[in-house]
């Protein structure tokens, strides 16, 4: 199986605190966590890291933070051909306030002006996309030049002008609860199933495809062997949620390609977010396959 993932890249420096600063004060931590992240480029990580032959489609300047980026993928075997090094550009890094006693991070992003195309043609055959709404144009030459009959996934994130357009061209959108709600103009609830209901229709009618819902802690929602359900997250301790998200997409591309059914594949992808959030940063808390699986057996 052939992924490719085209997105944002950014590298991640994460702040661990136990209270959530106030202003005016100086603070003194014993640790932080360095690592790569972005949408995209955190579920190629975990497609990689889970044995798929995956290619990467980002940008990165030509720095030390992109040059870091870069050799985390070398390390997991990803593909790096379109991680492109751009002169005079300065890699977006998040710089993230993880609040160890409650679970919460705040993020700030220092992000630069990304190309709508990346230098290269995406002229690429896949067997599985995941995009994430960055390099718009190549996202779209990319799905055009693979047709049909492919798995093709779109996190939702942000509700823009170009995740409109993309996401009426993937079998499968994986939007945000702040997605479904600033798309429907209504405030969601996993309490709320009748609310649900209209904004997933609405996002249905519009998309044409298959709408997940995620609602962070809550699980998700779609409609599923001829009902609508939320579907229940795994209850941990959260430690830091960072990257949560982007690893739940990265595991779903996985159970999805290989052919795993629409329930299993997000029980699954649960599962892995869950695992995740109960260690410290985003792509260095990706679990391996096998603990996955095992965990399955436990719960």
């Amino acid at each position: 199986m052939k992924v490719v993932c085209v997105g944002h890249s950014t590298y991640d420096i994460t702040l661990l605190v136990d209270e959530y600063p106030q202003e005016n004060k100086k603070y003194r931590i014993k640790d932080h966590i360095e690592c790569g992240g972005g949408p995209a480029s955190n579920a190629a990580y975990l497609l990689a890291k889970w044995g798929m032959d995956t290619t990467i489609a980002s940008q990165v300047g030509d720095d030390y933070y992109g040059e870091k980026i870069i050799e985390e993928f070398q390390k997991v075997g990803c593909d790096t051909t379109y991680l492109e090094k751009r002169p005079n550009h300065n890699t977006s890094s998040s710089y993230i306030i993880a609040n160890t006693a409650n679970g919460t991070r705040t993020i700030i992003t220092s992000k630069s002006e990304q190309d709508r195309r990346l230098q290269q043609g995406l002229e690429i055959e896949a067997n599985a996309i995941l995009i994430d709404g960055e390099h718009p144009d190549s996202a779209e030459e990319l799905l055009k030049y693979n047709g049909k009959n492919k798995i093709t996934v779109m996190d939702a994130g942000r509700l823009t002008i170009d995740t409109r357009h993309l996401g009426k061209m993937v079998e499968f959108l994986i939007c945000s609860k702040d997605f479904a709600e600033e798309f429907s103009n209504t405030k969601l609830s996993a309490d709320d199933i009748e609310g649900l209901i209209k904004c997933h229709k609405e996002l249905t009618a519009y998309f044409n495809n298959q709408v997940i819902i995620t609602l962070e802690d809550r699980g998700s929602f779609t409609f599923i062997e001829g009902n609508y359900e939320v579907l229940p997250s795994v209850k941990v301790k959260t430690v830091d949620s960072t990257g949560a998200g982007d690893i739940f997409h990265g595991a779903f591309t996985y159970f999805i390609s290989n052919r795993y059914s629409l329930r299993d594949a997000i029980k699954y992808s649960s599962i892995t977010s869950a695992i995740s959030v109960t260690r410290i940063g985003a792509r260095c808390s990706i679990p391996t396959l096998q603990e996955v699986l095992e965990y399955d057996n436990i719960i």
